[in-house]
C-alpha cells in the first residue's frame, strides 16, 4: 500500500512515517517514485511501536532492527541479546524511576515551604511629604503645595498639589501631570512578566539579562547617598526592580512614564516586596515633569530615549537638560540599529536616534563627557513584545556613561 493509506491505517502522519524512513527503521520498496509498504513494513513498524512503549529511544530501536534484520535465526545468539537488552533497559529504569522519586519528594518539600511561607506585608508607596521640596510647576516654576489628598504615613496617596497656575491631581500615590495613557499591552498584570519571558527570544532575553546586570554593577558603583535619580521612561520597572534593593535610603528615585497602567504595575510589584524605599511616580510627557530646574544628580536613561524615539524626531534627553545639574552623571542604553532593512519599522526621519555615532554627539552636546561605551553582541531576533524590527536587521545595545 502507499504511504497515505499506511499512515491511515496506522493513525501515524506522513511526516512521521518519512521520520521512520530517514531513519532507516522502515524501508518500504520504490517503484516509479512511489513508496509501496508491505507486510515486513508493517512487523518493523509494530515492533517500533512496542519498543517505544517500553522506552526505547529510536536511536535504540534503530540497533534493535539491524540486530533483527541481519542477524535472523541467530537462535541462542538472539535469545541472549534481547535478554540482555530488556536486562539493560528495566535497570535503567529502575535507576530513573528512583532518581524521579527523590526529585518528587524535594519538589513536595519545596512545595510545602512556600506554602508555609508568609507574604511580606504590602507597604503602600505614595508621595513622600519630603518629596514636596523637589516639586515645581512645569509651566510657571512655582512649588506646589498640597491642596487637598489623603495622608498615610507621611504619603500623599490622592488628592491634589497645585500653584499659582493650575492643579496637579495625585492618584494612588502617582502625580499626574498633563495626560497619561492607559492603554498597555498586558491581559493580566500578573501574568505580564511571564508572558514577557515566553513570547520573546531567548538569546534577546540572554542580552536583556546581561545588560541588566551590568547596569546595576555600574549603578552600584556609584555614590547614592542623598542623591536625586531621575529614570525617564521607567516602564514596568525592569531597571528599578534589579537595582531596588541596594539603593539607600537617603536618595530619591523618580520614575517617570507617560502610561498610568504600566507605573501602577511596577508601583505594586514594589508594595508587596514589603521593603520601603524613597521612589517619586511621575506620570507624564517628558516636557511636562514637575520638578524643580537642576535638581537631577543622576539620570539612568535605560531605553527611554529609544522608546521615545520610535514616534519622534527629536531627541528626549535634551528636554531634560534642565532638570540636570550641572554636575550630573548619566548612564544611559539606547537601541542601536547595525543596519536598516528596505522593510524597516523605523522610516527614515526617525533613524538618527538609532545610530551609536549620533546618539554620542547628541549627548555630548548636552555638555556630557564620555568616561565609559560598549556594545551588546547583536541580536537579529525579537518576538511579540519586541517587534520594533524586521528579518534581515541586526540590533544591539549602546551603553553611554558621562558626566558633566
Amino acid at each position: 500500500m502507499r504511504i497515505g493509506k499506511f499512515g491511515e491505517e496506522n493513525n501515524l502522519t506522513v511526516d512521521a512515517i518519512r521520520h521512520y524512513m530517514d531513519l532507516g527503521l522502515l524501508v518500504p520498496e520504490k517503484k516509479g517514485g512511489q513508496y509501496f509498504f508491505d507486510d515486513n513494513c508493517q512487523k518493523d513498524l509494530e515492533l517500533i511501536i512496542e519498543f517505544k512503549g517500553m522506552g526505547f529511544s529510536l536511536n535504540d530501536i534503530k540497533t534493535i532492527l539491524t540486530f533483527k534484520n541481519l542477524g535472523m535465526l541467530a537462535g541462542y545468539e538472539e535469545n541472549a541479546y534481547y535478554q540482555s537488552l530488556f536486562n539493560h533497559k528495566y535497570k535503567k529504569i529502575e535507576e530513573e524511576i528512583e532518581s524521579l522519586t527523590k526529585a518528587k519528594e524535594k519538589l513536595e518539600t519545596k512545595m510545602d515551604e512556600y506554602k508555609e511561607r508568609l507574604a511580606p506585608p504590602i507597604v503602600p508607596m505614595g508621595i513622600d511629604l519630603t518629596a514636596l521640596s523637589l516639586l515645581a510647576c512645569h509651566k510657571c516654576g512655582d512649588p506646589l503645595s498640597l491642596e487637598n489628598g489623603s495622608i498615610n504615613r507621611n504619603q500623599i496617596i490622592d488628592g491634589e498639589l497645585a500653584c499659582s497656575c493650575g492643579k496637579y491631581q495625585v492618584e494612588s500615590g502617582i502625580l499626574i501631570s498633563g495626560t497619561s495613557i492607559d492603554f498597555v499591552p498586558m491581559t493580566s498584570e500578573d501574568q505580564y512578566i511571564s508572558d514577557y519571558i515566553l513570547n520573546t527570544d531567548s538569546f534577546y532575553l540572554e542580552t536583556l539579562q546581561k545588560g541588566m546586570q551590568t547596569l546595576k554593577r555600574k549603578i552600584s558603583g556609584l555614590d547614592l547617598d542623598g542623591k536625586v535619580i531621575l529614570e525617564p521612561g521607567s516602564g514596568i520597572g525592569f531597571l528599578l526592580r534589579t537595582i531596588y534593593t541596594t539603593l539607600p535610603d537617603s536618595c530619591m528615585y523618580i520614575a517617570v512614564d507617560h502610561n498610568i497602567k504600566k507605573q501602577k504595575f511596577l508601583k505594586s510589584i514594589l508594595e508587596r516586596a514589603g521593603i520601603k524605599k524613597n521612589i517619586l511616580f511621575i506620570c507624564a510627557d517628558f516636557s511636562a515633569i514637575p520638578i524643580k530646574k537642576n535638581s537631577a544628580d543622576i539620570i539612568l536613561d535605560n531605553s527611554g530615549t529609544s522608546n521615545y524615539s520610535f514616534d519622534h524626531t527629536d531627541f528626549m534627553l535634551e528636554k531634560l537638560d534642565g532638570l540636570m545639574k550641572k554636575d550630573a552623571f548619566l548612564i544611559g542604553t539606547y537601541l542601536a540599529f547595525k543596519n536598516f532593512s528596505s522593510k524597516s519599522k523605523i522610516t527614515p526621519e526617525y533613524r538618527d536616534n538609532f545610530i551609536p555615532a549620533k546618539i554620542r554627539r547628541k549627548i555630548e552636546g548636552l555638555h556630557f563627557k564620555l568616561l565609559e561605551e560598549n556594545a551588546s553582541d547583536f541580536i537579529n531576533k525579537g518576538g511579540r513584545y519586541e517587534d520594533f524590527f524586521v528579518k534581515g536587521e541586526e540590533i544591539f545595545n549602546y551603553m553611554f556613561i558621562g558626566k558633566r
